[in-house]
């Protein structure tokens, strides 16, 4: 079960590559999937940076909390 909604959108799109026969159809969806990659590393690396520059552990509880950081 996905945790974040990149992972339910990549999971989605795997889903639909798995299910479809046309090698266009494909390709667009990996591609999808790749941008999606992208955006979970992006992701990753904003809440890095936001963990490192917030020293105050409730502020950062409350940020997790929200959904900001995990």
């Amino acid at each position: 079960m996905p945790k974040t909604t990149l992972e339910a959108l990549d999971e989605l799109l795997r889903g639909a590559e798995r299910d479809v026969g046309d090698p266009n159809t494909i390709y667009k969806l990996r591609s999808a999937r790749q941008l999606v990659e992208v955006l979970k590393q992006r992701q990753g690396d904003r809440e890095d940076a936001i963990e490192d520059a917030i020293e105050d552990e409730e502020i950062l509880d409350d940020l997790r909390d929200l959904g900001y950081v995990q």
